[in-house]
């Protein structure tokens, strides 16, 4: 009963207008889904009943969707597809039945919001992005600049060819290519000549294998793409670009199997009746007991980092032949650096921190928020795989309703002991430390096994310990509504996690978790792939957000819930880059004066580039103020951070005259040296942190 969810969400619709085209195109239990007018964000189901129509609000949380005070579910098409195949479970307060019989199907679902719609664009235009980037076959599709109101493919036939073909839009509304076959929308369109090859007149056959991915950018151009998605869309006043990049991805349905989940003997570990984690990708408890029907069971799903995002490191991919030459020089430079670095603390680090990245085992395990009845079980997923960092990214009560049980002991509650089919887990708090925006817990977590021997004495046991440690960090920021205001102290909570994963010589996926294990879970996990990208491949790299958003989502359904969420993902890869800018302007202006940044990764050279085109004009000291280069939206992570310089210290220079800034002497081998947004204000200017090579 499953359908393309694109075909019934229309998300430009007032009420009265889903109503009027309920009656022109619809019947009794035909119905539609759009954005709600009333409460952003939200969605509201409309449907024509015999003789009225039915608008019930469908609540967005963040963590889920639902009618409110009904099942929660991860996707839209989720949800009506349960309440199609589950008529009985959606009535009217008189206890009438609403039925969704027909969905009202929208007349062109995706000329606008498709990843191939490029909009308005020259031949030119079309043909130089394509063959820069493209390959045989790539396809976009973009408005007639000569002939306004029709459309033009542009498909990839060649090396250095790529074919324009006309689509017109006819007097009916419908759209052909002047073949015979007309097309109730492009979308229609592009389907059939995507599974049939176009025939044009010479006889050659045009064959459209992959859309032109319209939301893959370079790190060099994301205020740019950010500056046109924050636009007012084409479609309508209310949407920006934003919500049409997301509102695709909302729509895609991933039907994986999740028979687990719904094992009678598991339905109570799930917070969520209809959050279910995908059988294929689920954590499955090896030290089950087979007496126990569902032992093996815990709501979490391993998270790996997508394939195209590790192909986007490498330089044969997106460059051009010129660019791909260019790009091989550059990495092979930023080799020979590292290597002459790599007798250091941070060129092994950097190597850890590379080997998790191209690992080809899950980095991540995505799971709900613990409940009384698992503790044992995440203590368990937890110890099976070695887990040691742990982030939680949710309170323990949110607006008067329990979000995650507490599931680790306090110094005052001392040792917690947990039974599992293995023996006796053993959860000691060491520390507890409370920073701004979030709190980092250190635990250790031992397994106690008692083995049984025969020997000429009769049984002996001895008991066997194995132990490691489990650094929890809790998000506090996270507001009850929305997102946060600003991604700094998100980016400070990545930073820490980050400079933990370098200091461990091994480790297992770092688990994620908020209440539902798909919102704000999905909105870290993105974010962090993003950035260990950017900073493994340099501020050149090709990132797609929203390909990896969807890529995320085929592990662990619903992952990145909402668009205040995708949007936020955006804005805190810009505030990341905007501080490898500044770091390595620093860098750069600094390096006449002696001072080398080992904690610095060099990042790929370009000419003209703006991230190496520094130029000294910084004096030579242990405290300055670098006020205009600080990104205008941070507040916390980049403003104060101390720099560790390991280099000898050369004589202090002169200040310059303009200067007010009080100059400190060089008092030991690793000096700090501050860089202090102008108005930061004495609170920010207390928040130290050391830069490690994590953040390079």
């Amino acid at each position: 009963m499953a359908i393309d969810s694109r075909r019934w969400f229309h998300s430009e619709l007032s009420g009265l207008a889903a109503e009027k085209l309920l009656i022109e195109k619809g019947e009794p239990g035909s119905f539609l889904i759009r954005q709600s007018h009333n409460s952003p964000g939200n969605f509201t189901l409309s449907v024509r009943r015999k003789d009225s129509f039915a608008h019930i609000r469908i609540q967005n949380t963040g963590d889920f969707l639902s009618f409110f005070g009904g099942d929660k579910f991860a996707t839209l098409p989720e949800l009506v597809n349960y309440y199609r195949e589950h008529p009985d479970q959606l009535k009217e307060k008189n206890g009438s039945i609403i039925e969704l019989r027909h969905p009202l199907m929208v007349d062109d679902y995706s000329s606008e919001s498709a990843r191939w719609f490029h909009g308005r664009q020259t031949a030119n235009e079309a043909q130089n992005l394509l063959l820069q980037k493209g390959k045989y076959g790539s396809f976009l599709v973009r408005e007639s600049v000569r002939q306004p109101g029709s459309y033009v493919l542009s498909v990839v036939t060649g090396d250095s060819n790529v074919s324009h073909i006309l689509v017109n839009h006819l007097p009916n509304s419908k759209f052909d290519l002047g073949d015979g076959h007309e097309f109730s929308s492009l979308g229609q369109l592009i389907d059939h000549y995507t599974a049939f090859p176009i025939m044009v007149k010479d006889g050659h056959l045009i064959c459209l294998k992959q859309p032109f991915n319209v939301t893959r950018l370079n790190v060099s151009c994301l205020d740019q793409r950010i500056t046109q998605l924050e636009k007012k869309g084409v479609r309508g006043k209310r949407v920006t670009g934003f919500w049409e990049e997301f509102e695709e991805l909302h729509q895609d349905a991933h039907e994986g199997s999740r028979m687990e989940g719904r094992r009678p003997c598991n339905l109570a570990k799930n917070r969520y009746k209809n959050i279910l984690p995908f059988d294929a990708t689920r954590v499955i408890l090896r030290d089950a007991d087979p007496n126990v029907p569902g032992s093996d069971y815990i709501n979490a799903n391993y998270i790996s980092n997508p394939a195209f995002l590790l192909e986007g490191l490498q330089p044969s991919t997106t460059l051009t032949k010129d660019e791909k030459k260019s790009k091989e020089t550059e990495i092979n430079k930023d080799r020979e650096e590292e290597e002459n670095e790599g007798n250091g603390e941070n060129a092994r680090a950097r190597s850890r921190r590379g080997r998790v990245f191209f690992s080809s085992r899950p980095q991540y395990i995505a799971t709900q928020g613990v409940l009384p009845g698992t503790i044992v079980d995440m203590w368990r997923m937890i110890w099976q795989e070695r887990s040691s960092i742990v982030v939680m990214l949710t309170k323990e009560n949110e607006r008067g309703r329990n979000k995650c049980e507490k599931y680790w002991p306090t110094e005052v509650e001392g040792s917690l002991l947990l039974p599992v089919p293995l023996g006796t887990l053993k959860v000691t708090p060491m520390s507890e430390r409370n920073l701004i925006s979030h709190v980092i817990r250190e635990l250790k977590i031992s397994l106690h096994q008692r083995l049984t021997r025969e020997g000429r004495a009769g049984e002996t046991e001895r008991e066997e310990d194995d132990s490691f440690t489990v650094f929890l960090l809790q998000f506090l920021a996270w507001p009850d509504h929305g997102t946060p205001s600003e991604p700094s102290e998100f980016l400070d909570l990545l930073f820490n996690i980050s400079s933990y994963q370098e200091n461990m010589e091994t480790m297992g996926p770092m688990i994620v978790h908020c209440s539902s294990g798909i919102g704000r879970t999905g909105t870290l996990i993105v974010t962090d792939m993003l950035l260990g990208c950017i900073r493994e491949g340099g501020l050149h790299t090709d990132i797609d957000i929203a390909r990896t958003v969807q890529a995320v989502r085929e592990q662990r359904s619903g992952m990145v819930q909402t668009e205040a969420q995708y949007r936020f993902i955006y804005k805190a890869v810009q505030e990341f880059v905007s501080g490898l800018l500044l770091r390595v302007k620093l860098r750069n202006a600094l390096k006449p004066f002696g001072i080398d940044y080992t904690n610095l990764k060099q990042t790929p050279r370009s000419e003209g580039c703006l991230c190496c085109t520094g130029t000294a004009t910084l004096p030579h000291s242990s405290s300055f103020t670098l006020s205009s280069s600080l990104p205008n939206s941070s507040h916390g992570f980049w403003t104060s951070r101390s720099i560790n310089c390991q280099r000898p210290v050369p004589p202090p220079l002169a200040p310059p005259t303009a200067s007010t800034e009080t100059q400190k002497g060089f008092t030991s081998e690793e000096t700090s040296v501050t860089t202090t947004a102008a108005g930061a204000g004495p609170s920010s200017s207390k928040r130290w942190y050391k830069l490690s090579s994590a953040s390079r």
